[in-house]
């Protein structure tokens, strides 16, 4: 499921359409928002502005992956093609009226991830890492060929890369559309075998390394976008693209992170939720906190104390830190643990006011324990077995007043008259 759905609206499909749906989706949008043909509506231009970013969002995988994970917040910090250059270069530069324009368009960002432990995240880190790019071959500054004039515009598409082809659909019917020109390869210009830059084979560009240097400050997020402006592919006539580290956080055995606070789980006894408690806790900086409560302070279960200061730094502020939440679950004495003069002492600390006393007119009831392996789910009528080993079964009647409704885990109360 996707976080957010706007551009999806913007282009008027659905999130599970393909990329086919997506082009046809723009190209609609497009042609109808474009400026030229709405000269007299003042909010055409901004239409056409979101139109082509939710096309240029949704037809990068990866950038589709990122928005429908984390949403427009995940690509804060992105650069974006003009509106016009993307309609151009979908549409083969061509528009009615407009004529044709040469466009120096961007190439696609190119996306990695980065692995840190969250001890990383608390002091930062800076990680190389070594990437394989095309760059503009030095030989022939990427033209493809050495020779004066060696590069010639392509006769078949007119230096457009793209071309538009008729197609008879029926009688009255003709069907425009554009396909990468066969000729040039979409490049625009064709060069002779001869004249081909021997270091690039004519392709203009060459396989390079490139060893960035990623920093990872205090306190970052995981899901934080780090940008590499034009560290991408280089391709001639076109603006290199963008270099991409998403930062990821590997789980932690006893943290679970929440923004800037650090959460754990601590189990005490009865005791301890009682009559106080001391416990250490290993920060992520090496220092060993010892984290105490004193007696009289009772705890109960699902209590939630917290340790000020003791959390992550906050993000580009590493002098600010949250804080650390302790999640406490109380433990309670195993079944026959107590001893009488134990359950003495805790009725006189615990029992407010003396139980009623039995008389002629009570039934005494005693509480019998349900095997939870052998009892009902749900709330309907079924059997169960007592602790004694013995068989039940909820009365069958067509009332609602009946004696047990089989719920896993439950109790069952039996009456003994006396």
């Amino acid at each position: 499921m996707v976080k957010e759905t706007k551009f999806y609206d913007i282009l008027g499909i659905d999130p599970s359409a393909s990329q086919d749906d997506i082009k046809k989706a723009y190209r609609k949008m497009a042609l109808k928002w474009h400026p030229d043909k709405n000269k007299d509506n003042p909010e055409a231009s901004e239409k056409f502005k979101e139109i082509g970013m939710a096309y240029e969002i949704l037809s990068n995988p990866e950038k589709k992956e990122i928005y429908d994970t984390h949403g427009e917040d995940g690509l804060k910090g992105e650069e974006y093609t003009p509106a016009t250059s993307i309609f151009e270069h979908l549409m083969g530069g061509f528009f009615p009226g407009g004529g044709s324009r040469r466009r120096r368009r961007k190439g696609d960002s190119v996306v990695h991830h980065i692995q840190c432990s969250l001890a990383d995240l608390y002091h930062g880190k800076t990680q190389k890492m070594k990437l394989s790019k095309q760059v503009l071959c030095s030989e022939c500054d990427g033209k493809g060929t050495k020779k004066s004039g060696g590069s010639k515009t392509c006769s078949g598409c007119n230096g457009q890369g793209v071309r538009l082809v008729m197609r008879q659909l029926g009688p009255g019917f003709i069907q425009q559309s554009q396909e990468t020109c066969p000729q040039c390869n979409g490049k625009g210009t064709t060069i002779k075998e001869k004249d081909k830059c021997k270091e690039c084979g004519g392709e203009g560009v060459v396989s390079a390394k490139k060893v960035l240097e990623v920093h990872v400050e205090p306190g970052t997020e995981p899901g934080k976008r780090i940008v590499f402006e034009n560290e991408g592919d280089q391709e001639p006539d076109m603006e290199p693209g963008d270099v991409v580290i998403i930062v990821d956080q590997k789980p932690h055995e006893l943290f679970q992170r929440q923004g800037s606070d650090l959460h754990i789980k601590k189990k005490i006894s009865l005791g301890e939720a009682l009559c106080g408690f001391s416990f250490c806790v290993e920060t992520l900086d090496k220092r060993v906190l010892l984290v105490s409560a004193a007696g009289g302070e009772i705890i109960k279960p699902g209590d939630v104390r917290i340790v000020a200061g003791e959390g992550m730094p906050v993000y580009r502020d590493p002098l600010s830190k949250g804080d650390l939440v302790v999640h406490f679950e109380v433990v309670y004495p195993e079944k026959g643990t107590l001893t009488k003069e134990a359950q003495t002492i805790l009725q006189i600390i615990f029992t407010p006011a003396k139980p009623p006393a039995p008389t002629a007119d009570h039934e005494v009831c005693e509480l019998t324990e349900i095997d939870p392996d052998t009892a009902s789910s749900g709330s309907g009528r079924g059997g169960y077995r007592r602790s004694d080993g013995k068989e039940g079964r909820a009365t069958d009647t067509d009332d609602d007043d009946y004696e047990y409704e089989g719920g896993a885990g439950g109790q069952q109360v039996g009456c003994v008259s006396q």
